[in-house]
């Protein structure tokens, strides 16, 4: 395990790497602060395996192959599979599955299976125990009565919870208990199950709430408090089930609610009592694809508690002329988490046609954020929203947050500029339905209610649906046999434009560094691009959005994007619309002998030298007309230092995540 870990230190590092400003080298070198120390835990490394149905009797064995191949190459110790592993549970799929885990499992690699639908209906206790046992770590610890179904292990400070299909409200109390059992043994909690309250195409609220059994109260009753509960200790929710990637962020109240939160949230807001801001909500991330079948975007953004930070689908339908293969990795060293997540597409529709384009797939990164648990938190909404809208809820289109505090005395914030540079995504037009006397909604109105209340969000002049006034339409009505009143509601097709999770956090000084270490991300995830529903590509500045997808009704019109977007996935290409960001030092007696600097390639090298660092106050205008700099100092990054103030004060611009400190000059 420990030449793994070694392994999974070393290419953590080099991925990361993906701009001359982004970085995660050496980044838990020690220090000759006292309050550094090397990491009291070593790394651990996560990979998320996608379904794996091959379609009929078969595992996808060669996009299977090429994931876990991708995970080896990061270095990862566990590996997720998120359910569905195979499409009927026979004993042939296993045999499939099995042959390409087992390679990977004699290389070091762990293994913690979630149980799928397809493997709830079709091998619930035989095949899957019989074959799962013997992947499911020796000492996992088991739920009473779901053994080898809902389970959790401890590596390092990391909390890993595995829960069967639909089982989150029948495991949410044990989950508590294994939170509160475990206090303080763990920094980061990850929980994977197959499905997940929110989703993309599925998701537990709309199919066991708004369209629920009548009187089936389980998940009803702890909605709420799950959110909260998950939001309060961080968890990073992992699942599949989708067949497309996504990330989101899921809300524990309702956007723009003043609820302080249930008896058990503690302070999640920047208050002299609470802290950092850090926002009540927690990630969750749908895993993509390693299977030959994939689906359209249905439902949408479900904005009354999400926003859809990321998302990418291939179906090989409707223009779409591929699938893609996921592999997602989360990095875990102490205190810090770096995520990647990489695609690479191919055609494949059946293990007789051989791997094709994945006997040497093409990797892209596609999503990536790092964070630590000392951080503050903002969503940075897209550059479309009607000016007269963007008061309403805080829907902020500017970088700006308040000031973050590191433990040495340092604040940071971001303080200006404007997102306009945001991925576009189409969806599908579906119905809800209810049924009296069987289903929770048994009228028109119960349906539209419930689906206001959990779901989406009504429009109003002062509480917009930035995705659509008529979100939600009355459908058709009818009675069954029976006489019972029947019908449905409709969700029409619309277009949702992508947020950014922007992130300020917090590491411990190095060495080489005179400040405690920030972390800026969530700027480089978004190059301009517009997929249809099915993942056909879309050109965002030619091509307008669905009808009614903007809150006045209108269509969202075409984008007139920055020559600096790349209307590609890569995102190591991807530059973010210009924004500042200000760090200051309670060090003013050593203000004078410091420069502001960037880990480039592990190295902490000033981002202007000293002769180069204007002398003057930020101001907004700069985000998009910079100021002049003198010749000699073209090519380096535009540094100011503000000497008019009390505290040491310095600001630069940005376009990519980075790594940020002080240094003695």
């Amino acid at each position: 395990m420990k030449t793994r870990l070694s392994h999974s230190l070393k290419v953590s590092a080099c991925a990361l790497a993906v701009t001359t400003l982004l970085s995660a080298c050496n980044s838990s070198s020690s220090s000759s602060n006292d309050r550094e120390q090397d990491p009291v835990h070593s790394p651990v490394s996560i990979g998320l395996l996608p379904d794996t149905q091959g379609g009929g009797w078969a595992v996808a064995m060669h996009p299977m192959e090429a994931v876990l191949a991708k995970h080896q190459e990061q270095g990862v110790d566990v590996v997720i599979p998120v359910g569905d592993l195979t499409d009927n549970g026979s004993t042939e799929e296993w045999r499939q599955w099995r042959e390409v885990a087992d390679k990977y499992r004699d290389m070091g690699m762990e293994f913690l299976p979630v149980m799928g639908n397809h493997e709830t209906s079709w091998a619930y206790t035989v095949e899957w125990i019989d074959n799962m046992r013997h992947y499911i770590p020796e000492d996992a610890v088991h739920m009473p009565s779901a053994e080898w179904l809902n389970y959790y292990i401890i590596r390092e400070n990391v909390l890993m919870i595995g829960l069967a299909y639909y089982n989150l409200p029948i495991a949410f109390g044990w989950i508590q208990d294994v939170l509160a059992q475990h206090d303080g043994e763990f920094d980061h909690v990850v929980i994977a199950s197959h499905d997940g309250l929110i989703g993309a195409k599925y998701g537990q609220t709309r199919e066991q709430i708004v369209e629920g059994t009548k009187d089936d109260n389980r998940l009803f009753d702890i909605h709420k408090e799950i959110r909260e509960t998950f939001a309060e200790h961080d968890v990073i929710w992992v699942q599949g089930h989708e067949h497309m990637y996504q990330r989101s962020q899921v809300h524990a109240r309702v956007l723009g609610s003043n609820d302080p939160g249930g008896r058990n949230a503690e302070p999640l807001a920047s208050t002299p009592s609470g802290g950092n801001y850090r926002m009540p909500s927690y990630t969750q991330i749908i895993s993509g694809n390693a299977s030959y079948k994939g689906y359209e975007y249905r439902y949408g953004e479900r904005e009354l508690i999400q926003d859809v930070i990321l998302h990418k689908m291939d179906t090989m339908k409707d223009g779409s002329e591929h699938y893609d293969a996921n592999a997602s990795v989360l990095h875990f060293n102490d205190q810090r988490v770096d995520y990647l997540a990489f695609s690479a597409p191919h055609t494949i529709n059946s293990n007789e046609e051989g791997p094709k384009e994945l006997a040497d797939p093409q990797w892209t990164l596609i999503d990536q954020f790092s964070r630590t648990t000392n951080r503050c938190e903002s969503l940075v909404y897209p550059n479309s929203i009607p000016e007269g809208q963007r008061p309403i809820l805080n829907h902020i289109v500017e970088f700006k947050t308040n000031d973050c505090v590191a433990d040495d005395g340092s604040t940071a914030r971001l303080i200006g500029g404007t997102n306009d540079v945001f991925n576009r995504v189409d969806t599908t037009e579906r119905s809800l339905s209810f049924h009296e006397g069987f289903k929770r909604a048994e009228s028109m109105n119960d349906l539209m209610r419930l689906s206001w209340q959990f779901l989406f969000t009504k429009h109003a002049s002062w509480d917009v649906n930035l995705n659509g006034n008529n979100r939600i339409i009355p459908g058709s009505q009818g009675e069954d046999e029976t006489g019972a009143k029947t019908g449905n509601v409709v969700i029409p097709a619309t277009t949702i434009d992508m947020k950014k999770h922007m992130t300020l956090s917090w590491l411990p000084a190095e060495a080489n560094t005179a400040s405690d270490v920030l972390l800026v991300s969530g700027a480089q995830v978004h190059g301009g691009v517009y997929q249809s529903a099915y993942g056909k590509w879309k050109n965002i500045e030619k091509h307008q959005g669905y009808h009614g997808s903007q809150p006045d009704g209108s269509a969202k019109a075409p984008v007139e994007l920055p020559d600096y977007a790349t209307q590609n996935w890569n995102v190591e290409q991807i530059k973010s619309s210009p924004f500042g960001i200000e760090f200051t030092t309670e060090n003013l007696a050593n203000a004078s002998n410091l420069l502001l600097a960037a880990k480039q390639n592990g190295e902490w090298l000033p981002l202007a030298s000293a002769e180069c660092v204007l002398d003057l106050p930020w101001d907004e205008d700069y985000a998009i007309a910079p100021p002049a700099v003198a010749q000699e100092c073209a090519g380096q990054a535009i540094v100011g230092y503000d000497s008019q103030v009390d505290d040491g004060r310095w600001w630069t611009i940005a376009q990519t995540d980075m790594e940020l400190a002080l240094i003695s000059k």
